[in-house]
């Protein structure tokens, strides 16, 4: 059993519109503010994707809130985000992305040992008639769950 998670963020849209082919965690590099903001669950992962730029990896759109109790000093809401891994992990990540139609986009932020992490996904856009399939396979649960109700 893994340690305790706590989810600060979650993309939701990311598995709708995308098969989720491998995940991996990262660290991400926060100024103080940004870390008190995330910590009050005060994050948006909607738009959010990740770019990789001469074997580094940035966390793009992430919309972080200025903090509440913040001053002069606060984050700009929007600023890429330096994420942390091996240089090896990111190779394989260049690599993975490299393949057709794969890309790397952020599916969670959470706190492990009172640090804040990302849960990145390499994923392939779903096509239509993917996305049509999962609704009709979502309807005929949920009528399969009201029909075992009844009886």
């Amino acid at each position: 059993m893994g340690m305790p998670k706590s989810v600060l963020a979650s993309n939701r849209r990311a598995r709708r519109e995308y098969h989720i082919l491998d995940t991996i965690e990262a660290g991400i590099a926060l100024v103080g503010t940004e870390v008190k903001s995330i910590r009050d669950g005060r994050v948006s992962l909607a738009e959010s994707w990740c770019k990789i730029d001469q074997h580094e990896i940035f966390l793009v759109d992430t919309h972080v809130s200025p903090y509440s109790h913040g001053n002069l000093n606060n984050h700009d809401p929007l600023r890429p985000k330096k994420l942390l891994l091996h240089r090896k992990e990111i190779m394989r990540l260049q690599k993975a992305v490299e393949q057709k139609g794969n890309t790397l986009i952020p599916l969670s932020l959470y706190l492990k040992r009172g640090k804040i992490k990302v849960q990145l996904g390499i994923a392939k856009g779903k096509k239509l008639f993917d996305k049509r399939a999962d609704i009709a396979e979502r309807d005929t649960k949920r009528q399969l769950e009201r029909t075992l109700k009844q009886y």
